[in-house]
Parts: structure tokens; C-alpha cells; sequence
């Protein structure tokens, strides 16, 4: 289906450029922590972001053995590669092509993510995103979304863009719930421009924390004023709250930014390692209850 492009009269500007931080997780799976604890405030209510792309099995090959997590939903989004989940909760899924992995950890779960191949690229994003007090302590949830599950729409400008969750051009994500029950309301894109270059416009709720990551090719952010900030591959550009929504611009060439903005929480947010709560002695509780049995 073709979308016609919708016309913004403020286009947000790039707040600032991060470079993100080379490090290792789980078994040693080597990655690049794009989004950093020192901006969980700024970006609230997104946590973390990490890339992982190898060709080298020795980079991923030992996978995110079992491990526990609550109070945060974890969204993980294969671009090549296999990946097995299984959890405490008796949930298991195959993460592939394409593929989304949506974890709501609430009150408390262990699991694991392994690969299933021994060579290969094995490249995703996982996303870590905070959830109300009132919800850190539900039922632990699972959705497996498979490619051909995310809708997808091409613009009049040519580009395709698939809709993980929340709702651009008209079309609705794969993930939606309604905005009483989820007040973060996240909106979660995979933007492919064509070989010819292009532009992409969003729009954006004016209270949303929003930022893009480039992953292929190098993209602009085209302001208010008719300034173009460039953002190059691998790196993630915060954009300002003042405007109407986003106004990309790719020159020819491969060129493909992920585009993710939600209301802020305006919690406070106390994380040790895989547990996020809103006090100390939540995550007191937390740590003694995994180390209780009390995750499953």
C-alpha cells in the first residue's frame, strides 16, 4: 500500500549525537550498548538499546544463557540470524528473519536466548523498555511476531517502512495496545529508504522522548529552519521535544534507521542489572526473591 506523507509545520532538530559503547553480555556476546543508563531520564521510558552484528560465531556463539529479569519488557528485533527463547514462564519461540520478540518481565522470570546456527551473520537490536509502577509486578507476558506478522507500507517518496508497534501513516503496529493500558504508547520503526535516497516524515506527539539509530548508510534530520543534521551509520541522534514530528532525508544509497519515540514515564527509576523498580528496596525485594526461587 502507498502512503501519502504527511506535511509538519515544526520538524523536531537533533538534540545530540551518541556514539555507542563497545562491551559484551550474556555468555560474551560481543555488542555496541547504544543506549546507556546515563540516559534512561532523558530517554525515559526507554532503558537500554544494544546492536549486536558479527559474521564471527565466536562473537555470539554462547548466546544469553538463562537469567533473570522484572519490572521491564525487553523487545528484541532480528535483522539476520536465529535465536531460541525459552523462559520460566513455559514460553518458547524461534527469533528469525525479521522477527520480533516481545517479553513483558513484570513480576519476574529467568530466561534464555541462544543461538541456533553455527556460522552466518547473526545481527538484532534489543530494546529494553521501563514499565509503570503499577505494572512491574504483573503477570509475566510473551508474544513471538514473526516477518510477515509486521505490517508494512511504502510512502509516495518510496520508502518502506515496517510498523513494530505503535502507528504511522495510518498504519497500526504489530504490537498495540490501547493507551489506557499502556500510557508509554511506543511507537517502534524500521525504515528502508531506496536506493535513490529520499525523505520521510513522522509525526510525533509533542510530550514523546524520540531518537533514531542509523544502521545502514548515513541519514539527515531536516529542522524547522531547513537545516539538515547529519547522523552517520552506528550512530543514534536524541531528538529536541520542541516541533511536531521528524522529518528525514537519506541521499542515494542503502540506508535504513530505526525511529522509536514514547511518553515518559516521570517515574523515579532504580535498576540493579536485569531488575528495574521505582526504589532501593524494591530491588532489594527483587534481588532475594530470584535468589529465593521466587522467578520461576
Amino acid at each position: 500500500m502507498t502512503k501519502t506523507s504527511p506535511t509538519l509545520s515544526a520538524p523536531r532538530h537533533v538534540e545530540r549525537l551518541i556514539t555507542g559503547q563497545p562491551t559484551t553480555d550474556g555468555a560474551g556476546v560481543k555488542l555496541t550498548r547504544v543506549l546507556t543508563q546515563d540516559l534512561q531520564r532523558r530517554l525515559d521510558p526507554f532503558l537500554m538499546l544494544d546492536n549486536f552484528a558479527s559474521d564471527d560465531p565466536d562473537d555470539y556463539g554462547a548466546g544469553f544463557p538463562s537469567h533473570p529479569h522484572r519490572g521491564f519488557e525487553t523487545v528484541t528485533y532480528m535483522i539476520a540470524g536465529r535465536m531460541r527463547h525459552k523462559d520460566s514462564a513455559g514460553h518458547e519461540g524461534l527469533l528469525q528473519n525479521g522477527g520480533v520478540q516481545w517479553m513483558t518481565a513484570g513480576r519476574g522470570l529467568v530466561h534464555s536466548e541462544m543461538p541456533e546456527q553455527e556460522e552466518g551473520v547473526m545481527e538484532g537490536f534489543q530494546l529494553w523498555l521501563n514499565l509503570p509502577g503499577k505494572d512491574k509486578l504483573c503477570t509475566p507476558w510473551y508474544r513471538d511476531i514473526q516477518s510477515a506478522q509486521i505490517p508494512e507500507f511504502t510512502t509516495d517518496s518510496h520508502v518502506t517502512v515496517r510498523v513494530i508497534s505503535g502507528e504511522s501513516h495510518g498504519v497500526t503496529g504489530a504490537m498495540h495496545r490501547p493507551a489506557t493500558d499502556y500510557p508509554t504508547n511506543p511507537l517502534y520503526l524500521d525504515v528502508h529508504f531506496p536506493d535513490s535516497g529520499g525523505d520521510f516524515v513522522q509525526v510525533l506527539p509533542a510530550l514523546h522522548n524520540a531518537f533514531v539509530y542509523v544502521y545502514r548508510g548515513e541519514v539527515g534530520v531536516v529542522a524547522k529552519d531547513d537545516t539538515v543534521s547529519a547522523v552517520p551509520l552506528h550512530r543514534m541522534a536524541i531528538l529536541d521535544n520542541d516541533g511536531d514530528g521528524l522529518h528525514l532525508r537519506a541521499a542515494p544509497g542503502v540506508t535504513r534507521v530505526l525511529v522509536l519515540a514514547a511518553q515518559p514515564l516521570n517515574e523515579p527509576i532504580a535498576q540493579y542489572g536485569p531488575f528495574v523498580m521505582n526504589t532501593r528496596q524494591e530491588l532489594m525485594t527483587a534481588v532475594e526473591d530470584f535468589q529465593n526461587g521466587h522467578m520461576g
